[in-house]
């Protein structure tokens, strides 16, 4: 069954209770679909109809939420685009995607309008949530509010319709376009909910941005069993512990450098946090010591998925992790999982290779673009592009990106490993090691640290204890620098590629 019916199906049975939270704003189920009708009858009005494509450029907010409501109840594609996004890049995604209608807000318009001429969107398809009196957009309440609150139209919507495309490039080389489902967002709605024993009655927090697909994680599973979704506008770790115990909050999704800064305060603990009883770290791997700081904060409470907007997981779940802590589990029931060489042959427990899987949430393909798609499923099976090795119990363990990969001297380095020992480095709290040109050994590896601000340690130390530390020569730090800050993406990840550019520029 398509995801379309959800909302209309909680107002009706669960009509009292609390459906979404936002910046102090509370919305009952009823309230929230009435809202949600409101906006799909308005974008009927504009005459858009199944299948067409709305790109959104927006913050977290209750319009976004709606949005994503209103797309699946009238059988439209919703396109969520990062805030991030800036001149040509604006451009090429928006028109890839063969957006129809664009709804963003008043901070975008400069960018917009500045490109505006070579967006292939019609120019009374401008929506703004936040304003309603900038030239050349339509005002977002003032479309709604004119419409009804009853349910829309009755739409058709069969499970290989398509339900969103979410892009994983575009800032560099080719846009790649990847599209979900409505029966792939079904498989998110009732596979994590199992996974993270998620109830009707559950109260989910989210702080990172909703155009991560990290979102749809817990997002989907809300919207399909009626919980209570609180929303933040965005991540603040005071203000979310605050929130997680006014609230009484029962899960929550984090990216490492989130948890990083949770961490950091005193009350993030069991005692404070009594009705908690999920945490889950997903967007890159959680490095070991900061496993082992959250689950002696909150026992019996850590999760961790790998996993790509493309469509394989893997999960470690609460349970598994006290004999398992470095590793991030294993795939889902009605998932699968090989770890294969270069000519896509199974190796066995405790070689390194890519990781290929397969299951309900794994995407149709790349948007317009069979030979990417090509290229990353084959015989069914999604090429991940990562490289790991599973134990003798199946458990997989990440190794690293391919494209991650140092070769010092012939030899394959993986960063992870040496992130491994330099972050059990009393002062440090966040680590990026990459690598870069080495007229003798090819490459050499670099690592980009974040100090604790009362730590009196300088970057020579910390490359001195890390290099008699690691296992191997050439798994030396040619040099340790020091960032205030580690830049970070709209979906809260640190962008290893980044550092590394600026550490090249000088």
């Amino acid at each position: 069954m398509p995801i379309h019916t959800l909302a209309a199906r909680h107002a009706r049975y669960r009509p009292n209770h609390t459906a979404v939270v936002f910046d102090g704003r509370r919305y009952t189920h009823l309230e929230f679909n009435a809202r949600v009708n409101r906006l799909a009858n308005a974008l009927g009005a504009l005459r858009l109809r199944r299948g067409d494509k709305v790109a959104t450029i927006l913050d977290n907010s209750l319009e976004l939420l709606e949005i994503y409501q209103a797309v699946a109840k009238t059988g439209m594609v919703v396109v969520p685009l990062s805030p991030l996004l800036r001149g040509n890049s604006l451009v090429t995604l928006v028109n890839d995607a063969d957006s129809v209608a664009v709804i963003t807000m008043r901070s975008m318009v400069e960018h917009f309008d500045a490109v505006r001429e070579r967006i292939e969107v019609p120019a009374d398809r401008f929506i703004l949530t936040d304003a309603a009196d900038v030239p050349g957009y339509r005002g977002y309440y003032a479309l709604t509010a004119a419409s009804s609150e009853s349910e829309p139209p009755w739409v058709e919507v069969s499970d290989d319709d398509p339900y969103n495309i979410i892009y994983s490039s575009g800032t560099t080389g080719d846009p790649k376009g990847i599209v979900h489902t409505h029966y792939v967002r079904m498989a998110y709605c009732t596979g994590f909910a199992s996974s993270y024993r998620i109830k009707p009655e559950s109260v989910i927090l989210h702080s990172g941005s909703l155009v991560f697909n990290g979102s749809f994680l817990t997002l989907m599973p809300a919207f399909y069993l009626g919980a209570t979704y609180v929303l933040m506008p965005g991540f603040d770790a005071r203000k979310m512990l605050d929130l997680m115990r006014a609230e009484k909050v029962t899960h929550v999704m984090a990216v490492p450098s989130q948890i990083i800064a949770l961490l950091a305060e005193n009350d993030f603990d069991a005692e404070h946090l009594p009705d908690l009883e999920m945490i889950c770290s997903v967007g890159a791997p959680l490095h070991l010591r900061h496993k082992q700081a959250l689950a002696r904060r909150l026992p019996n409470r850590f999760y961790e998925l790998y996993g790509l907007t493309e469509g394989f997981v893997t999960i470690l779940d609460r349970d598994d992790f006290p004999a398992k802590p470095g590793s991030v589990g294993v795939p889902p029931p009605l998932y699968e999982m090989r770890i294969v060489d270069a000519e896509d042959r199974d190796l066995p427990a405790g070689k390194v290779g890519e990781i290929v899987g397969r299951g309900p949430i794994t995407m149709p393909g790349y948007y317009k673009r069979p030979d990417l798609t090509a290229n990353a499923l084959r015989n069914g099976w999604l090429h991940t592009g990562d490289l790991g090795y599973v134990d003798e119990d199946g458990f997989l363990y990440l190794v690293d990106r391919k494209k991650d990969l140092i070769i010092s001297g012939g030899v394959n380095v993986y960063p992870r490993d040496i992130e491994e020992v330099v972050i059990q480095h009393p002062a440090v709290t966040d680590v990026a090691v990459f690598g870069v040109p080495d007229v003798h050994w090819g490459e050499s590896p670099v690592a980009a640290v974040q100090l604790d601000p009362l730590a009196s340690t300088s970057a020579e130390e910390v490359r001195n204890w890390v290099n008699e530390r690691v296992g191997a020569r050439f798994q030396r730090v040619r040099e340790v620098v020091v960032l205030d800050a580690f830049p970070l993406s709209v979906a809260g990840k640190t962008l290893r590629r980044v550092i590394r550019e600026n550490y090249l520029a000088g």
